[in-house]
């Protein structure tokens, strides 16, 4: 059974305090969700992701389609049983492949421009090495270039075939660089496809949350708020660009989260850096995931309370003492800068894991401190 409650209201922004319950359990809101694409967390074991405080994650539709498949990932008991973790799971749709396959790979762009470019992406303009129809999105594969197609349908039976407890509609997700009258023709294809995407869900055992794009034009956020949140949709993800800067991004969320129901819990896809908790918070966003916590550690980087730190530099070969004096993980208790800076150096996959855990560990941190200081009214 899937329910959202709301534990409070600030009074001094938007923010909530809520709680989500699934059929693997309950996700306390606020909540950062890390990023479990190909079914896990990279350079840990699910035990270990657990331990480090997460409530819940997010896979790909996408890529477990592409490798090992949803057919055998449903007949492994699906992807509870087939990676053994026991929390709630969400499915992204696909549809962020549409972009970042696309035009993001195209340009070399994420969610965020670094400044205000030029529109480069028009009416009727294709990826260079995939299509976009009305139906859906054309892709190659990428470990053996057959060709592979998703759309509405075919994303929802993929994810019922997965069995995560929250799916998400299938999106098309808007380039930074899109023209205004692109993000509108491609807004009614999103919509469009919402209503599909409904329909063709049967499985009364897991959620549909439906995604609202437009851009970073206000008339076109607020007209897919509008229009997804009149749906019969569980939740909603909020998605595509992010505008051009933080401080965008909160008006982005806020103008969306004015429209969308109260009663039903709201999701920031692909977006959670630690300086960004608060306004996502504030914005009344009630979970968010994003890749930084373990793409950052992989390259040797850790989050702390005196900000991000380069353990690949030699100098923390020279320091004795742990990588955060205010954090409480193991990893933090065990080991030393100067070992974990070693390991990293060195490329060696405990420095990786070990470096990943304490990152996961800071961001599942900052998100309780969220809810500790949403329920004392300080946000």
């Amino acid at each position: 059974m899937f329910e959202f409650k709301i534990l409070k209201l600030s009074g001094k922004s938007r923010a909530r305090l809520g709680v989500i319950s699934t059929p693997h359990g309950e996700i306390e809101t606020p909540a950062f969700i890390p990023v479990a694409t190909r079914a896990t967390v990279r350079t840990l074991s699910q035990d270990e992701v657990e331990t480090v405080g997460s409530q819940a994650l997010i896979c790909n539709t996408y890529h477990l389609k592409i490798a090992p498949g949803d057919k055998l990932i449903h007949k492994s008991g699906g992807l509870h049983t087939f990676m053994q973790w026991k929390k709630p799971l969400m499915t992204d749709s696909g549809g962020f492949q549409v972009y970042s396959l696309g035009f993001g790979k195209d340009h070399g762009l994420g969610k965020f421009l670094k400044k205000p470019n030029e529109r480069k992406v028009e009416k009727d303009m294709q990826p260079v090495n995939m299509r976009i129809t009305e139906d859906g999105a054309h892709f190659l594969s990428p470990i053996d270039g057959e060709k592979m197609f998703l759309g509405p349908k075919e994303s929802i039976r993929i994810q019922e075939n997965l069995g995560a407890d929250i799916m998400y509609a299938f999106d098309e997700c808007i380039s930074p660089l899109a023209n205004k009258e692109y993000v509108r023709l491609s807004l009614e294809k999103t919509h469009r496809w919402a209503h599909q995407c409904l329909d063709a869900k049967r499985s009364n055992k897991q959620a549909l949350y439906g995604i609202v794009q437009g851009g970073s034009h206000r008339d076109l956020r607020e007209e897919s708020a509008r229009v997804i949140g009149a749906m019969e949709f569980d939740g909603f993800g909020i998605g595509g660009e992010y505008g051009y800067d933080k401080r965008m991004m909160s008006k982005l969320m806020a103008w969306v989260n004015d429209i969308l129901p109260m009663g039903k819990p709201r999701h920031a896809l692909g977006i959670g850096h630690p300086d960004d908790f608060v306004p996502i918070a504030q914005s009344g966003i009630d979970t968010f995931d994003c890749i930084a916590p373990t793409h950052y550690a992989r390259r040797g980087t850790l989050f702390t309370s005196e900000g991000k730190l380069d353990m690949t530099k030699p100098r923390y070969l020279k320091e004795r003492k742990s990588i955060d004096k205010k954090c409480s993980c193991d990893v933090c208790a065990t080991y030393t800068r100067s070992y974990v800076s070693h390991l990293l150096r060195a490329h060696e996959l405990t420095g990786m894991k070990l470096a990943s855990m304490h990152n996961l560990h800071f961001f599942n941190e900052q998100a309780a401190s969220l809810r500790k200081r949403i329920k004392k009214g300080e946000i």
